[in-house]
C-alpha cells in the first residue's frame, strides 16, 4: 500500500477511510478507497504510507476510526462518503465529535466547486477539522467529485480556474507540526507563502 517516491522528501502517513454500509458488507465494491489511494499517488511526490479502512456508516465507528489513524500518526485523514442528508449519512457529526478546530473553508470551497456541476451540491454536509496535529477531511463519495473537489477545475487548455482544496492542504499541514508536503504542480500545485517554502 505505499507509494514509491523519492527519499529527499519527507515521508507522511495518510489515512484514507471509504464510509459506506453497502460497501463495508460485500454488495458492492468499494471504489472511494482505490480513487483516493490513486489521486493521492498522483498528487505528492512524498512517500506515502496509506492506512485504509471500510466502514460502516455508524458514528461511533467512524469517530473511533478518525481517532485511532490519527493516534496512528496520520498527518492527514480523508474520508468519502456520508455526507449527504440522508438518514444514514453520519460523516460529518462523526468528525466533528473529534474535533480540536473546525476548518470551514474546506466544505465551503468543495460545495462552490461542486455547485459547477449539480444544484444539488448544497446537499452536501462535508467538513474538515483538526484533531492534535492531523488534519481530517470529508470527501465526496464519487471518484470523479473527489478527484474534482481535490484538483480543481481547469479550463479547455488545461489552465486552473478555480483552486481545488488541496491546494491548501500542504500549509495548513505546516502549520499544525506535520510533515512538509511538496505537490506535483501538473496534478495540483500547493500554495504557501515564500516564507513557508522550503528551499529544494
Amino acid at each position: 500500500m505505499n507509494a514509491p517516491a523519492s527519499p529527499a522528501f519527507d515521508a507522511v502517513k495518510i489515512g484514507i477511510v471509504s464510509i459506506s454500509d453497502r460497501a463495508s458488507t460485500g454488495v458492492y465494491v468499494d471504489k472511494g478507497l482505490p480513487a483516493l489511494q490513486d489521486w493521492l499517488t498522483r498528487a505528492l511526490h512524498n512517500p506515502i504510507q496509506f492506512e485504509p479502512r471500510l466502514i460502516p456508516d455508524d458514528q461511533a465507528t467512524i469517530s473511533a476510526a478518525l481517532i485511532e489513524l490519527v493516534e496512528a500518526g496520520c498527518a492527514l485523514v480523508l474520508t468519502t462518503g456520508g455526507t449527504g442528508p440522508a438518514l444514514r449519512d453520519v460523516t460529518p457529526e462523526a468528525t466533528l465529535a473529534v474535533a480540536h478546530k473546525e476548518m470551514p473553508g474546506f466544505g465551503e470551497q468543495m460545495r462552490q466547486i461542486s455547485l459547477k456541476f449539480v444544484p444539488t451540491a448544497i446537499l452536501s454536509r462535508q467538513v474538515a477539522v483538526i484533531r492534535e496535529q492531523s488534519l481530517i477531511i470529508n470527501l465526496p463519495g464519487q471518484p470523479k467529485s473527489i478527484q474534482e473537489t481535490l484538483e480543481g477545475l481547469r479550463n479547455a487548455e488545461g489552465e486552473s480556474v478555480m483552486a481545488g482544496i488541496f491546494a491548501a492542504v500542504p500549509y495548513c499541514i505546516d502549520l499544525i507540526g506535520g510533515p512538509y508536503l511538496e505537490t506535483n504542480d501538473a496534478v495540483c500545485k500547493a500554495f504557501r507563502p515564500k516564507s513557508a517554502i522550503r528551499p529544494r
